[in-house]
């Protein structure tokens, strides 16, 4: 089992998106083992995005993710990492293929709704700085048998 940490970004929430993007990760299987609604801070967010807040364009991505609440989540799934990146789809909506939630509902490269780890690495420290190991439930649901095989 693979985790990744996902965030419904600011524009998500304001745009009542948050059940119909929730429900295609929990349709794929997906198991949402910790979830929260919050506010990123400033300091949170360079937290986060440290690799690019020397970036020129990094105080507009803080005052967007700080600009309003997210809902902050653990899916939990064979390569779920993989898994949630193919379902956002390119990271512009503009360029997102249709069927991806970045595709189907957004049509710009920073407000793009979803934030989803990209790599085992990012994904334990992304799930650390959002949640403490007993905020997180995971456990295994009794309809597994039934959304792949004993294998797998």
């Amino acid at each position: 089992m693979e985790r990744s940490l996902i965030l419904l970004k600011p524009d998500c929430i304001q745009r009542r998106l948050m059940g119909r993007v929730i429900a295609r990760f929990e349709d794929k299987g997906l198991n949402i083992i910790a979830m929260k609604m919050m506010r990123v801070t400033p300091e949170l967010a360079k937290k986060h995005y440290a690799e690019h807040v020397q970036k020129e364009w990094y105080p507009t991505l803080e005052g967007f993710i700080t600009g309003g609440p997210i809902v902050a989540a653990v899916v939990e799934g064979l390569e779920a990492i993989r898994v949630v990146r193919d379902m956002l789809g390119a990271t512009s909506g503009l360029k997102a293929a249709a069927g991806t939630i970045r595709g189907d509902f957004s049509s710009s490269r920073q407000m793009n709704l979803v934030h989803g780890s990209d790599g085992p690495d990012a994904a334990a420290r992304e799930i650390a700085l959002y949640f403490r190991e007993d905020e997180i439930c995971a456990g295994e649901l009794t309809l597994r048998p039934w959304l792949r095989a004993a294998d797998e």
